[in-house]
């Protein structure tokens, strides 16, 4: 019975927090980044109050949740911090998205340049943003809805991509791109790497190895 009120608990609570959370960025995005880059002429400082306010309103509730419901969710939040990482195993994957960039980047433009030049702004970008989102949309999200049932397992990561899919809308028709994403089929590319983020973190059960594939993928893109 307690079993049961705890898990009709953690549904609620995720219905209400994704419903928050998504009109809360929504917000966001169309009316305060506006304002903040409106009123920062210093970009560099700008992205560091966008990235604080990020922070605020993803990681640290993230957190929070993850904690409080550390009976119900898949990987407790000491242990998805401190579980052991073989990272060899994962060395495949950062040079599957290098391969993958060079190729891409050399068909468009016939460069092989690796990184692009990063203004101070974007580098502040790049290393919050992996962190921001891996810890809501993984960390937590993901967490909180898979199963221990390898085979029902596949239900969650799906959800989860097209959820972090979702959270690229806003961005997306604020700078005119939602269309172009679609026709060509640039989404398909935020869903897998959500599938990729999504197992790298249920194998190694710590959130710090889809945080960096997040980043470096962020970085070389």
């Amino acid at each position: 019975m307690e079993t049961t009120t705890k898990s009709r608990k953690l549904k609620i609570t995720l219905l209400v927090y994704i419903i928050i959370f998504y009109g809360i960025w929504t917000l966001y995005t169309f009316l305060v980044s506006p304002f903040l880059e409106d009123h920062f002429q210093n970009a560099a400082v700008c992205q560091i109050i966008k990235e604080c306010i990020k922070n605020l309103v993803w990681t640290l509730p993230a957190m929070l949740l993850v904690h409080h419901f550390s009976s119900e969710v898949h990987i407790q939040l000491k242990e998805m911090f401190t579980t052991k990482v073989k990272w060899l195993h994962y060395l495949p994957i950062f040079a599957f998205f290098t391969v993958d960039v060079l190729i891409t980047r050399y068909r468009m433009d016939h460069s092989l340049k690796l990184i692009p030049d990063l203004s101070a702004d974007k580098v502040i970008m790049l290393l919050s943003v992996g962190i921001t989102e891996e810890m809501v949309f993984r960390g937590w999200l993901l967490n909180a809805t898979v199963s221990s049932d390898k085979k029902k397992q596949w239900q969650a990561i799906a959800l989860n991509a097209v959820m972090f899919m979702l959270i690229h809308f806003p961005t997306w028709i604020r700078h005119d791109t939602f269309v172009s994403v679609f026709t060509g089929f640039g989404f398909i590319e935020i869903l897998a790497l959500g599938v990729i983020f999504s197992l790298s973190f249920l194998k190694s059960r710590n959130i710090f190895v889809p945080i960096l594939l997040h980043m470096y993928w962020d970085l070389i893109v």
